[in-house]
């Protein structure tokens, strides 16, 4: 089952996503002859053999749908051994690297693995994304993924640590992406790896080290340096009552103009009432700062 391409039925083998809610969603191997159980009671994998993905399925105690995986919904699942990335930041990311089929992108760290699906994706089949974090056990478990998720021919994971030993890449990379501590200490070495126009991408929580990352990047020679911060404002449908302003017109008139919408009666006072888009009271707050850049190296330009 490939993170990347896209079928119709389920198969035994293949990784699927039970959703059991808006925020309840559940990765699952697909094997003859197992029993999973969920809030709705067990289910059989049986059951999902040969239907489609999509498709609601019976449980013991309801039902829940199961979904083909996507780096999207992937972000959503996923097992976190680090923080991670979401996909309001992973598409600007995307979009700022001006990533495509056939890039070179290197990342560091690899953390959990969102961010690596999505690259994947964007440059496969013809592109090759190198992904790199110091610490052993998380690169396992990422390339114990990449193996089942049938992309590992797209990546190479490996254990290093940039910040001290780079990434050994001369010059082959469009695109470097930095989630680190002391992302400003890896800019050098990103330098090595990039071609010229090449971009680099550093994302910090912390205004402190975007600062830093700023001026190593201009002591390294990268130009049009940019910092963004990707907030999300989710908006609800709501009914609006207002009472009705006194606007000179006669019961009449309100009552056959259209733009004072419907008509109600509330604690006595003749309102009208709408529908209309208002932010939601809780609102996603800050995650990270992306700082972005472009090599120019003209010594080094194809």
């Amino acid at each position: 089952m490939s993170f990347i391409a896209y079928k119709d039925i389920i198969e035994e083998g293949d990784i699927v996503i039970l959703y059991l809610g808006y925020d309840n969603l559940l990765t699952l191997k697909v094997e003859a002859g197992k029993v999973h159980q969920t809030k709705y009671g067990a289910l059989k994998h049986d059951s999902l053999i040969g239907e489609k993905f999509g498709s609601k399925v019976t449980c013991s105690k309801g039902y829940i749908h199961v979904l083909q995986p996507t780096p999207e919904i992937w972000t959503l699942a996923l097992p976190h051994r680090t923080q991670i990335l979401y996909s309001t930041d992973i598409s600007m990311v995307i979009y700022q690297l001006d990533l495509r089929n056939g890039s070179i992108v290197v990342e560091s760290g690899t953390g959990s693995g969102s961010l690596s699906h999505a690259l994947i994706r964007t440059v496969a089949p013809d592109g090759h994304l190198h992904t790199f974090d110091f610490h052993a056990e998380r690169v396992q478990l990422a390339q114990k993924e990449f193996d089942e998720h049938q992309v590992a021919k797209y990546v190479t994971a490996r254990q290093q640590d940039v910040c001290e030993n780079g990434f050994d890449l001369p010059r082959i990379a469009d695109a470097v992406f930095l989630d680190l501590p002391g992302p400003w200490t890896a800019i050098p070495h990103a330098k090595k790896c990039l071609k010229h126009m090449g971009r680099v991408c550093s994302f910090s929580p912390c205004i402190e080290q975007v600062q830093k990352v700023c001026e190593s990047l201009k002591e390294n020679s990268f130009q049009d340096i940019r910092t963004f911060e990707c907030l999300q404002k989710p908006y609800e449908a709501k009914t609006i009552r207002m009472p009705i302003a006194n606007l000179g017109l006669t019961n009449e008139e309100q009552d056959y103009n259209p733009s004072l919408g419907n008509i109600t009666q509330n604690e006595g006072k003749d309102c009208f009432e709408f529908k209309s888009g208002c932010r939601a009271h809780i609102v996603p707050g800050h995650t990270g700062y992306l700082t972005f850049a472009t090599l120019f190296d003209p010594d080094n330009a194809a």
